[in-house]
């Protein structure tokens, strides 16, 4: 039986209303089910609001009446509640553009609704930011801080380089918990549960963003599941956004949900400390050379040369200094005609882009800087339309692929502007080890 303190009790006896209480009691089940003995408070969440396709198994439903529902599993209308106060919520990213719908083929009435479903969620007190990189905006879990998130990439982020505590709960545990503000201490909330257990070696050292987002994949391919890695490397080259691509690919391409990097993540100042104690030597472990790279590199991009018509960059979301590149990149240049050019961003980090020119040179090439989505949260049969599509992330390029009609290409951020530029890509793009 789950032990609750004082506070817990009243509100699930219905001292804060019948949606904190139904939000609670579901988390309650769901900690009786995994084992835990407590809960712990969450100060930290990220919820995945908006009018997004899954949504339309349930039927056309108003915002609390789908909410109450499917977010909570009630088949009364639950009036309103406000997130618990102590939990700084924000939503994840949104089926459509914070303002543009046409240029992605969607309805006039489709684009109102998702407003209508994000303003609803912000009278509940979550703030819209519609982004899979919070951190972007300052939401920056501290070491033992307990957070939830409806993306992948913050999960491992928040565990692995900040030390933050966390599991991958989905869609709608993740509303419950930041509605009463209490997730079951389970898992990677524990201590003991974030031990490492598996070791892997890296016998090169990655240096550009795109081989450190290919040695993510490559090696959340091969992870047995619920591994918990353990990596010796010489990580010299790393940077935050090396990082962050690094962490995401893994986690996108595995269920792996904290990743130890001996000598720079917090909780690995070596790989004794990693494995809390135990003899490291008693666990398995993987290698990586720079051949799985070009194995995983092969079977992200599609061969030969082909036209494009797509280029989409920023995923996860691109921060300041990437877009002042890709402005740089776009000097003095034109996009091809007939060619789509998307950047993806936060709505804080545009505005940035818009005060210091960078907006402005982008759309003078003749590109689009965009906030609050990405092509493959559009929705499916928006990517079917073109022929042929490059990407700057293995993220992207591999869910893209699930509806893309035309070819896929995997690339720089410098070769996919080179690609936007001429309309075509050329097999000398392609990556080599």
């Amino acid at each position: 039986m789950v032990k609750l303190t004082p506070r817990e009790q009243a509100m699930l006896s219905g001292q804060d209303g019948p949606m904190k209480q139904r939000a609670l009691e579901n988390v309650v089940q769901y900690a009786e089910i995994l084992g835990a003995e407590s809960l712990c408070p969450v100060s930290r969440a990220t919820v995945f609001c908006g009018r997004h396709s899954y949504l339309e198994a349930a039927g056309n439903l108003k915002y609390h009446e789908m909410f109450s529902r499917v977010q909570l599993g009630s088949d009364e209308l639950l009036p309103p509640a406000e997130i618990e106060r102590q939990c700084l919520a924000q939503t994840c990213v949104s089926p459509c553009e914070t303002f543009e719908y046409q240029a992605f083929q969607q309805s006039h009435s489709v684009f109102v609704e998702n407003r209508e479903y994000l303003d609803e969620a912000r009278k509940m007190g979550v703030v819209e930011v519609g982004t899979c990189a919070p951190y972007l905006n300052g939401w920056l879990p501290l070491p033992g801080e307990h957070f939830v998130t409806t993306e992948s990439g913050m999960t491992i982020l928040g565990n692995s380089l900040w030390a933050a505590r966390c599991n991958s709960d989905g869609i709608e545990a993740a509303f419950w918990s930041a509605l009463c503000g209490r997730t079951p201490r389970w898992g990677r909330h524990l201590t003991e549960g974030r031990r490492a257990n598996i070791r892997v070696a890296v016998d090169f050292v990655p240096e550009t963003m795109i081989e450190w987002d290919l040695l993510g994949r490559a090696l959340g391919l091969r992870l047995p599941l619920h591994s918990q890695p353990a990596v010796t490397m010489d990580s010299s080259g790393a940077d935050f956004n090396r990082l962050r691509q690094f962490l995401t690919a893994l986690a996108v391409s595995s269920n792996c949900e904290i990743c130890h990097i001996v000598g720079l993540t917090p909780e690995a100042p070596s790989l004794a400390a990693a494995f809390q104690g135990e003899d490291p030597a008693a666990y398995p472990e993987i290698r990586l050379s720079r051949a799985d790279l070009a194995e995983t590199y092969d079977a992200a991009c599609d061969p030969g040369r082909g036209p494009v018509d797509l280029v989409s960059l920023g995923c996860p979301h691109y921060d300041i200094y990437q877009l002042q590149d890709v402005a740089r990149l776009l000097d003095g240049r034109r996009i091809a005609p007939g060619v789509t050019l998307q950047v993806w961003t936060t709505l804080a980090v545009k505005a940035l882009a818009d005060y210091n020119g960078f907006t402005a040179a982008i759309e003078k090439a003749g590109g689009s800087l965009y906030t609050a989505s990405c092509p493959v949260t559009i929705k499916s049969d928006y990517l079917a339309s073109f022929r042929g599509a490059v990407f700057d992330s293995l993220k992207q390029i591999t869910s893209a692929r699930l509806n893309l009609r035309g070819a896929a290409y995997y690339a720089t951020a410098a070769q996919a502007v080179d690609a936007a530029c001429s309309g075509e890509w050329k097999e000398a793009n392609r990556w080599k080890a």
